[in-house]
Protein backbone atom coordinates (compact mmCIF):
# COMPACT_ATOMS: atom_id res chain seq x y z
CA UNK A 1 0.00 0.00 0.00
CA UNK A 2 0.83 3.67 -0.65
CA UNK A 3 0.33 6.18 1.65
CA UNK A 4 0.10 9.92 -0.21
CA UNK A 5 1.06 12.76 2.78
CA UNK A 6 0.11 16.48 2.13
CA UNK A 7 0.73 19.25 4.20
CA UNK A 8 -0.98 22.73 4.55
CA UNK A 9 -0.87 26.02 6.52
CA UNK A 10 -4.14 28.24 7.27
CA UNK A 11 -4.25 31.76 9.46
CA UNK A 12 -6.44 30.03 12.70
CA UNK A 13 -9.25 32.32 11.97
CA UNK A 14 -9.54 30.22 8.76
CA UNK A 15 -8.93 26.56 10.78
CA UNK A 16 -12.78 25.67 11.13
CA UNK A 17 -13.97 26.54 7.40
CA UNK A 18 -10.66 25.03 5.74
CA UNK A 19 -11.07 21.86 7.93
CA UNK A 20 -15.04 21.90 6.37
CA UNK A 21 -13.56 22.50 3.22
CA UNK A 22 -11.01 19.84 2.92
CA UNK A 23 -13.41 17.19 4.05
CA UNK A 24 -16.03 18.26 0.70
CA UNK A 25 -13.21 18.32 -1.37
CA UNK A 26 -9.96 16.19 -1.16
CA UNK A 27 -11.62 13.87 1.92
CA UNK A 28 -14.51 13.00 -0.11
CA UNK A 29 -12.88 12.48 -3.39
CA UNK A 30 -10.42 9.92 -1.48
CA UNK A 31 -13.12 8.20 0.28
CA UNK A 32 -15.28 7.70 -3.14
CA UNK A 33 -12.19 5.70 -5.37
CA UNK A 34 -12.72 2.18 -4.56
CA UNK A 35 -8.17 2.12 -4.38
CA UNK A 36 -8.79 3.95 -1.14
CA UNK A 37 -7.64 2.29 2.15
CA UNK A 38 -7.98 5.42 4.63
CA UNK A 39 -8.04 8.83 4.76
CA UNK A 40 -6.96 10.88 7.92
CA UNK A 41 -6.76 14.57 8.94
CA UNK A 42 -4.73 15.91 11.54
CA UNK A 43 -4.53 19.88 12.70
CA UNK A 44 -2.22 21.22 14.73
CA UNK A 45 -2.68 24.38 16.11
CA UNK A 46 0.67 26.69 16.31
CA UNK A 47 1.32 30.44 17.10
CA UNK A 48 -1.25 32.34 14.60
CA UNK A 49 -1.43 29.07 12.41
CA UNK A 50 -3.11 25.63 11.58
CA UNK A 51 -1.31 22.91 10.44
CA UNK A 52 -3.41 20.81 8.45
CA UNK A 53 -1.94 16.80 7.16
CA UNK A 54 -4.09 14.91 5.33
CA UNK A 55 -3.00 11.50 4.66
CA UNK A 56 -4.53 9.25 2.47
CA UNK A 57 -3.58 5.18 1.85
CA UNK A 58 -3.88 3.90 -1.75
CA UNK A 59 -4.16 -0.06 -2.68
CA UNK A 60 -1.92 0.40 -5.34
CA UNK A 61 0.11 3.45 -7.21
CA UNK A 62 -2.67 2.99 -9.78
CA UNK A 63 -4.80 4.20 -7.00
CA UNK A 64 -2.70 6.92 -6.49
CA UNK A 65 -2.56 8.36 -10.18
CA UNK A 66 -6.50 8.19 -9.99
CA UNK A 67 -6.83 10.12 -7.04
CA UNK A 68 -3.62 12.62 -7.87
CA UNK A 69 -3.10 12.39 -11.56
CA UNK A 70 -0.53 11.92 -13.72
CA UNK A 71 1.99 13.87 -11.72
CA UNK A 72 0.94 12.28 -8.29
CA UNK A 73 3.56 14.10 -6.67
CA UNK A 74 2.57 17.06 -6.90
CA UNK A 75 -0.42 18.57 -4.23
CA UNK A 76 -3.86 18.79 -5.12
CA UNK A 77 -5.55 22.59 -4.41
CA UNK A 78 -8.77 23.80 -5.64
CA UNK A 79 -9.23 27.37 -6.52
CA UNK A 80 -11.64 27.53 -3.17
CA UNK A 81 -8.71 27.11 -1.04
CA UNK A 82 -7.71 30.65 -1.73
CA UNK A 83 -10.32 31.98 0.42
CA UNK A 84 -9.39 30.62 3.74
CA UNK A 85 -5.42 31.83 2.83
CA UNK A 86 -4.51 28.64 2.33
CA UNK A 87 -0.45 27.85 2.35
CA UNK A 88 -0.04 24.59 0.31
CA UNK A 89 2.67 22.47 0.52
CA UNK A 90 3.15 22.29 -3.61
CA UNK A 91 4.86 18.61 -2.63
CA UNK A 92 3.33 15.44 -1.43
CA UNK A 93 5.06 12.53 0.50
CA UNK A 94 4.82 9.10 -0.79
CA UNK A 95 5.84 5.81 1.42
CA UNK A 96 5.03 2.31 0.54
CA UNK A 97 2.95 1.12 4.14
CA UNK A 98 2.04 -2.46 5.35
CA UNK A 99 -0.85 -1.13 7.27
CA UNK A 100 -3.84 1.07 6.89
CA UNK A 101 -4.04 2.47 10.37
CA UNK A 102 -4.52 6.25 11.48
CA UNK A 103 -0.56 7.22 11.38
CA UNK A 104 -1.86 10.50 13.65
CA UNK A 105 -3.03 8.21 16.63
Amino acid sequence: MISRTWHGVVPKAHRDGFEKHLAQTGVKEAKALAGNRGVYVQVVDQDAFSHFFLCTIWASWEDVILYAGDNPGIAITYPEDERYGLISDPIVIHQEVRACDNPFS
